[in-house]
């Protein structure tokens, strides 16, 4: 018996436990594909910790992919669910955009995350309930060649990210559809054989199929669901319970050989009620229960109301106070209504219409509604419910009895509380000697309070049964004993992350990352020498002797040591041999010798250019260089692409190799390095032979009742018949009313009566009816 006892503890337990998930509700991604085994271009490397395993994402010509039996495993437990959590571990390079993992089927993606670092976000792509795709972005940079945990949680209309275990955003969305059809495609590492090459590492890939997942992966968290440690930590305490039960029999049987002696006695036993005291065998009625006082317990029962056989003009009716039904007379003459013919409704228990929206509490109805229970308005009527923490004592719920959450179990309280029931709800105490965790739990002692912890000054301390926790603030990154503050985008060119969000910067830069450098020039803070030019550099500036001077090794910081070249005396001149150098102010000057005319040649390193000769430099083969009139001009070379002749290292533009050209998700076109182009409603690029694709911004629509989105396009537009609207907002307040009369709210659908096909769906009073060509 007491095995049967532990093992129920243990099962109950494992349906609040979080991290205890059963192995029907975790999938094990890389298990299931058996990574290391089926697939290569995936190497095994060391992973987060010591020993644990992990796999090395790194060429692009693999092709992890689910088999189709792997896969319709996997589908099949994720069809239909809302709720579910992806959690992995990973250390993506820099500059890599890739997917991570991908559930598609042709070009539907119903659950797809994939990380960019280009635009440095996060995107979870999926369809929505109405079967349209949509993509969450997540600004965030994770492609920054460092390990992090991820856990993105999906719970009907939340979807909650988790980095590193702080939570980053929580979004209320569009509920998604689980509703994958069969032979969905399960990719991981790459959307396909072609795109989205994840690089990097990747381990621990899992999908949890219930929500709070991430508690699995963070267990230091704060919160009142169990995880694993507690419950290894319930087994012990069970185990320690079964010892005390047993010296605690011991001494029960020794006490009741003692009370024998005490069994000629007689000792009056009593009852307390709501501050009453009642005697043994003492009966009374409470609202609508007949109680009893026996051998010192209170025992109540709902009073029992026998049939009513009432006369043709009179109706069983709840009466104010009375716990029974009575016959009562028909309702009087209708009195007049103040709405509209349309806005009136008939009702099946009274013979008087009354208006939409009518007070049935405000008229008495509240009235019926006594011990813990309270008034609803329906649309034909109003009802009883029990409030909270009560249950229905009769079958109008008008009286309502507390709920003992205690005494039946219904209770989250933990190690070193007692439960002490209290009306509509409950409260776990503290034993003697313990202090508080939370609201379930308490502890014998509290490190966050007497600072015996080892938790950074930037870090949240959680105190836990015999021990704590640490989490950096919001704001700060690391494990709780060592936090570093988190600036988003981070800080550059030296910049230090003094706080959340605040960089500061190195001397010679400026803005909120520090990525704006001081021009000292332009700002007029520096005056050069006239011969010198003022040069902003990164971070700091110099004064540069302009051309024909050169410094004369006195390097003073205003340019006063630059000094004119004698270009003519030093033969850095491009005269041609037939004219003559004449030196000038920093500069020269060629002039013909009198009475001859000059030829327009060059000199460019001690060679002898013809005039409008063209050349490549020696020293740049991407720079072309002409002589024109005596002086030389170079420029970058212009790339001809229709060339066949073309430097491919000068205009990489023009590489026709594969390896630096992207394919198009058609697998037939191709696309050079900086192509851009729109796809499926997506912006993509293809840079350095892999492609980024991004959802296309669209502008808002405002002051709009009904959108749709054209055949063609991309954005949604405003349009007046809301037949042909696929996204409108639902005004509660106004519905239709459908082939029988029935009013039908906004935004509910039914089947046209006498027809399976015909969908018929009501948009803010406007009854929209189509043909499902599903059902033909």
């Amino acid at each position: 018996m007491d095995l049967l006892k532990v093992s129920l503890v243990l099962g109950t337990f494992g349906i609040w436990s979080g991290s205890g998930a059963e192995p029907a509700q975790r999938v094990d991604v890389l298990e299931e594909l058996k990574l290391g085994e089926s697939f290569s271009g995936v190497l095994q490397v060391r992973g987060f910790h010591n020993q644990s395993r992990a796999f090395l994402f790194q060429d692009s010509w693999r092709n992890v992919r689910a088999s189709a039996a792997v896969a319709e495993g996997l589908l099949q437990k994720l069809r239909g669910r809302i709720e579910f959590t992806l959690l992995l571990t990973l250390k993506q390079e820099r500059l890599n955009s890739g997917v991570i993992l991908s559930i598609h089927h042709s070009e539907q993606r119903f659950l797809e995350l994939e990380s960019s670092a280009p635009r440095n976000e996060i995107r979870l792509h999926y369809h929505t309930q109405d079967q349209r795709p949509h993509t969450e972005v997540f600004p965030y940079r994770l492609a920054d060649d460092r390990w992090h945990k991820i856990s993105v949680g999906v719970s009907s209309s939340h979807i909650v990210l988790h980095v590193d275990c702080s939570r980053i955003y929580e979004r209320v969305v569009d509920t998604p559809a689980m509703d994958i059809p069969a032979l969905s495609s399960v990719w991981l590492g790459q959307r396909n054989a072609a795109h989205g090459f994840y690089k990097g590492i990747m381990q621990d890939v899992q999908l949890v199929l219930m929500p709070q997942g991430h508690i699995s992966q963070c267990p230091d968290l704060n919160r009142t669901c169990p995880t694993c440690n507690d419950f290894h930590g319930l087994v012990q305490k069970i185990m320690e319970l079964q010892d005390l039960l047993a010296k605690t029999s011991s001494k029960l049987a020794r006490a009741e050989e003692k009370m024998k002696s005490l069994d000629g006695c007689y000792c009056e036993k009593t009852c307390s009620l709501d501050g009453e005291v009642y005697r043994e065998g003492d009966a009374w009625i409470d609202g609508c229960r007949n109680c009893t006082c026996s051998n010192g317990t209170v025992k109540c029962e709902a009073v029992y109301c026998p049939p009513l056989l009432c006369a043709p003009d009179t109706a069983p009716t709840y009466m104010p106070g009375a716990c029974c039904k009575e016959c009562q007379l028909d309702d009087p003459p209708c009195p007049e209504l103040n709405c509209p013919e349309l806005e009136q409704i008939s009702l099946t228990d009274r013979c008087c219409k009354v208006c939409r929206g009518h007070d049935f509490c405000a008229e008495g109805s509240s009235q019926i509604c006594v011990e813990n229970s309270e008034c609803v308005n329906l649309e034909a009527g109003a009802c009883c419910s029990c409030k909270d923490g009560f249950r229905s004592l009769r079958d109008d719920s008008a009286y309502c009895q507390d709920i003992d959450e205690c005494a039946e179990g219904k209770h989250y309280c933990r190690e070193n509380t007692v439960c002490v029931n209290t009306p509509g709800s409950f409260m776990c105490i503290c034993h003697t000697g313990y202090i508080r965790i939370d609201d379930y739990s308490c502890t014998e002692h509290d490190e966050c309070v007497t600072g015996q912890h080892d938790c950074d000054e930037n870090a949240l301390c959680f105190n836990t049964v015999g021990g704590h926790s640490c989490s950096c603030k919001p704001g700060f990154v690391g494990n709780g004993t060592v936090c570093r503050a988190l600036c988003d985008g981070l800080c550059q060119n030296g910049g230090s992350c003094i706080s959340p969000d605040t960089c500061i910067c190195q001397q010679g830069f400026t803005g909120k990352r520090c990525e704006t450098d001081i021009d000292e020039c332009l700002d007029g803070f520096v005056e050069c020498d006239s011969r010198a030019t003022c040069v902003n550099l990164p971070g700091w500036y110099h004064c540069e002797c302009r051309d024909g001077y050169h410094d004369n090794g006195m390097f003073s910081a205003n340019g006063e040591s630059c000094e004119d070249i004698d270009e003519c005396e030093m033969e850095r001149h491009s005269c041609a041999n037939d004219t003559v150098c004449f030196n000038m102010d920093g500069s020269y000057d060629c002039r013909c010798p009198h009475g001859k005319n000059c030829s327009g040649d060059c000199v460019h390193d001690n060679k002898v250019k013809h005039n409008s000769q063209i050349w490549v430099l020696d020293s740049d083969r991407c720079s072309v260089c002409s002589c024109q009139n005596g002086l030389v001009m170079c420029r970058r070379m212009v790339c001809d692409c229709d060339n066949p002749t073309a430097d491919l290292f000068c205009c990489p533009e023009c590489d026709p190799r594969i390896s630096s050209q992207c394919l198009h998700q058609n697998g037939v076109l191709t696309y050079s390095s900086g192509d851009s182009w729109v796809e499926n409603c997506q912006q993509c690029q293809c840079l350095r032979g892999e492609v980024d694709c991004w959802p296309i911004s669209c502008p808002p629509v405002q002051d709009c009742e009904f959108t749709a989105v054209p055949e063609g396009e991309c954005c949604p537009r405003c349009v007046t018949n809301p037949c042909q609207a696929n996204t409108i907002s639902n005004d509660i307040t106004k519905t239709c009313t459908d082939e029988h009369g029935i009013s039908r709210f906004s935004g509910s659908t039914w089947t046209k009566h006498g027809t399976e096909c015909i969908l018929c769906q009501c948009k803010n009073g406007h009854v929209c009816c189509s043909v499902d060509p599903l059902c033909l």
